[in-house]
């Protein structure tokens, strides 16, 4: 059988992609190469009764136009929200932050009365921010330099939306697209744990520093996430990350598609610079009249592809693309509730994101020991306790926790091995227990993932959970390279769908709706 489109990797943005064509008519097949669709948002049963989102771990970015079209909700996907976000102090002090806008002036009053004014100000330009960046979220980025009359087109409409902000809008949004985390920060407030806290959304994921450029730009990405309206709303699924692609990969089927779990791709075939089939790691080969691949360009282009088929210029452009691993995760049962000195008594702090960010020196300090190729030894700890909110993830009276640790740099100067994956799970916990006493007592199982660890589970290039940095010059139309930002590629019918493309990573299913949407303009 020769199908419309074949979708290489079943993770959310290629379920995305193929629950888009499979709707539109199309004969869809999804090729992942694990027993379970999903990628990096599974839920895993790792011990007992215990269930882990093992990899990404909250929803903050998932499209609500996608979760509309595709009736994810019927299909069993329920956001539970995360309404606080608890910055612990090695002072026992701490910083809170809730949806409840007084009780945020009280907390940020605390450390500075001059932020607490500045806050809702704050927030209010970041969400006009978010309005200007949104509809770009959803456009195939033009090659600045095509002569397609409908890519100068769309380049005049981009101009006239950033044209129609005015200047002082325009001036901020050149800083959030340049500056660093820490300097934009520092030009509106002075409290330490209240800029450290912002900026860490800026690090997440990227192997820059709070005071490298281009972190304000990222802090912005993560700034976005929408839930029933209101931005900057994180949360997480019912179920585990899994039921976000379960729900996905239910819409796919239910339009037709096939989804073909432990079908791992080994060669994109092509002939006369258009694919026609790919082959199978067994020998099978199943011919497609267009192919779209959710892996990351480096796996696509270098691991899947024949050198030949593409040009020197090309290759050279995906090998340097930056797709540096900096991040690690520690999975872990616990027996009880983690107590932590400043506040020990149980409440709403423990229902939110747990932010292990004093200061915007400790963020940057963490960075430096990673640039000379060693794991923090004081890291940024991103921290959830989501069985607080679903108790379906753990057995009565005990938790998981998920804690997203950042640095942890792939290229380790020692080198990823069993003692010094314990070693780094060690110090996460050494980190935590300065602030939760009784963390070592209530543990029951761990998983420690270094990035070697997530490149060789998920295939993706050391690890990178963007599949590559959202640094300034790998953004928008230069995603992964420039001239190929729009889901194309030098080869006729072969298109990217995944996080390499526009608008990056998370899990936001923005690139797998905006590759289908030209797969279908153009097929």
């Amino acid at each position: 059988m020769k199908y419309d489109v074949i979708v290489i990797g079943g993770g959310h943005n290629g379920l995305v992609t193929a629950a888009y064509l499979a709707r539109a008519g199309r004969s869809v097949l999804v090729l992942e190469q694990h027993d379970w669709p999903g990628g990096a948002a599974i839920t895993t049963q790792e011990f007992q009764d215990f269930k882990y989102s093992v990899f990404s771990y909250a929803v903050s970015l998932l499209s609500p136009k996608i979760i509309d079209d595709l009736d994810l909700h019927k299909h069993g996907l329920e956001i539970l929200a995360l309404d606080t976000t608890f910055t612990p102090l090695p002072n026992n002090n701490y910083l809170i932050r809730s949806s409840d806008p007084d009780r945020t002036y009280k907390e940020i009053s605390r450390h500075s009365q001059k932020d607490a004014a500045a806050y809702p100000t704050f927030m209010a330009m970041m969400a006009r921010m978010a309005e200007v960046v949104k509809p770009l979220l959803t456009v195939a980025p033009p090659n600045p330099w095509s002569s397609n009359w409908r890519e100068k087109l769309d380049l005049l409409r981009i101009g006239k939306h950033l044209y129609s902000l005015g200047p002082k809008d325009f001036h901020t949004f050149v800083k959030l697209m340049t500056m660093s985390a820490a300097d934009f920060l520092d030009e509106w407030f002075e409290s330490e744990p209240l800029k450290a806290t912002l900026a860490s959304s800026g690090i997440i994921g990227t192997f820059l520093g709070p005071g490298s450029p281009g972190t304000a730009y990222v802090m912005l990405h993560h700034y976005m996430g929408e839930i029933d309206g209101k931005y900057r709303a994180w949360g997480i699924p019912k179920g585990g990350m899994g039921s976000v692609s379960n729900a996905i990969a239910k819409a796919a089927t239910e339009y037709g598609a096939e989804i073909r779990c432990s079908s791992p791709v080994q060669q994109i075939v092509c002939h006369n610079s258009s694919v026609s089939a790919v082959i199978l790691a067994d020998g099978t080969a199943i011919r497609a009249k267009c192919v779209a691949s959710s892996l990351d360009p480096q796996r696509t282009f270098l691991n899947l592809m024949d050198s030949s088929d593409l040009s020197d210029e090309f290759i050279a452009d995906i090998t340097s693309y930056k797709s540096r691993g900096s991040s690690g995760k520690v999975n872990l049962a616990l027996s009880s509730l983690p107590i932590f000195k400043c506040l020990p008594e149980p409440g709403d702090h423990l229902q939110g994101a747990i932010s292990i960010s004093p200061s915007i020196s400790y963020l940057e300090k963490a960075y430096d020991e990673a640039k000379y190729g060693n794991y923090s030894s004081e890291p940024y700890l991103d921290i959830l306790i989501p069985s607080i909110l679903d108790h379906d993830l753990a057995p009565p009276g005990k938790h998981v926790m998920s804690i997203f640790v950042q640095y942890a740099p792939y290229d380790l100067k020692e080198g990823w091995d069993a003692t010094t994956r314990d070693n780094f799970g060690e110090t996460v916990i050494s980190t935590l227990e300065h602030y939760v006493p009784n963390i070592r007592n209530i543990i029951l199982h761990k998983q420690i993932l270094t990035p070697v660890d997530i490149e060789r589970k998920l295939g993706i290039t050391q690890g990178n959970i963007f599949h590559g940095e959202l640094s300034p010059h790998q953004l928008f139309s230069m995603r992964p390279t420039i001239g190929y930002g729009n889901y194309k590629t030098p080869i006729h019918g072969l298109y990217m769908c995944g996080s390499g493309s526009h608008p990056g990573g998370g899990v936001s299913g923005y690139p797998g709706h905006n590759a289908a949407r030209q797969i279908l303009a153009y097929r």
